[in-house]
């Protein structure tokens, strides 16, 4: 996996992907095999936009080195309110992903939920 010198980068690359989040989950912010790149997630979050249902998300790091990759959990099973937005990463507590590495966001109920996830695709390629 490829952990480039985020001192010496060449290219960073902002990034922003939205999606609506359904009950079989949905892949963000997938860093692939051999990309020579470290993802820096600045910004997770997950708004409700039913008006009147709460819904739960899970959000998850997942390797895809696996074919049943093991989730690590970030948030789980937690409570979205009706009209209401859950900020789950921000650049307080940002991370990274290396390469085989995703987002992976389910929800209690598809339609109600959806997600922002902005971050910087790093590499210090020539």
């Amino acid at each position: 996996m490829a952990n480039p010198n985020i001192v010496g980068v060449t290219h960073i690359y902002a990034e922003t992907e939205s999606a609506a989040i359904t009950t079989g989950g949905v892949q963000m912010a997938h860093n692939a095999a051999s990309s020579g790149k470290v993802y820096k997630l600045n910004v997770v979050s997950v708004s409700n936009v039913d008006g009147i249902n709460d819904a739960d998300v899970t959000v998850a790091l997942r390797s895809a080195v696996s074919t049943t990759p093991v989730p690590k959990y970030i948030v789980k099973t937690v409570t979205v309110p009706a009209d209401s937005t859950l900020i789950v990463i921000d650049k307080n507590t940002s991370m990274y992903l290396k390469e085989d590495m995703d987002i992976f966001l389910t929800a209690s109920a598809t339609g109600d939920l959806e997600a922002i996830v902005s971050y910087e695709a790093i590499d210090d390629a020539a």
